[in-house]
């Protein structure tokens, strides 16, 4: 498997590409409004359609253990704005819709975020791997993906991996 190297962007390109599709994605909310999943439930329910566990601590050569531990945090926080969501027929889960921008207000730390084919601490870091985990489960179900934005880059790539 040939691994891509990943495309560096100066740091003004990438404030502007993140600024436009961030105004993008909001502008997309407003006109899908009425169409995303917003009721929960306080109970569990009866039918599971896929069950998966996924590490939450990995020893990754050459990264503090603290932004493990913060992502661990920041996976808390997004899991709470999640869980018990019904998602109905005709309805749309967005992640981001839901979880809204960590903030070190909401209570997010700096966790691990990859840019420009490495990573650095950032606010809110590590909340990709919940994104991917829903991703996978996804697959699993009748459900239908109608977007995503995944990492261009593997920085920790492993030959056995079995978790996304």
């Amino acid at each position: 498997m040939t691994v891509r190297e990943p495309k560096k962007r100066s740091n003004l390109r990438l404030k502007l590409g993140g600024a436009y599709f961030s105004a993008q994605r909001k502008l997309r909310w407003l006109s899908m409004r009425k169409h995303f999943a917003r009721e929960r439930s306080g109970e569990d329910l009866a039918y599971q359609a896929f069950s998966h566990h996924t590490p939450l601590m990995r020893k990754l050569k050459d990264v503090d253990m603290q932004l493990q531990r913060n992502k661990v945090t920041n996976l808390r926080l997004a899991c709470a704005r999640l869980d018990g969501l019904l998602l109905r027929p005709g309805e749309t889960m967005s992640y981001w819709y839901l979880i809204g921008k960590p903030t070190a207000g909401k209570g997010y730390l700096p966790g691990m975020i990859l840019r420009n084919g490495g990573y650095l601490a950032a606010t809110g870091g590590g909340l990709c791997q919940l994104s991917n985990l829903i991703y996978w489960m996804t697959l699993h179900t009748p459900l239908t993906v109608v977007e995503r934005h995944r990492h261009g880059y593997d920085v920790f790539p492993d030959a056995n991996r079995t978790q996304p």
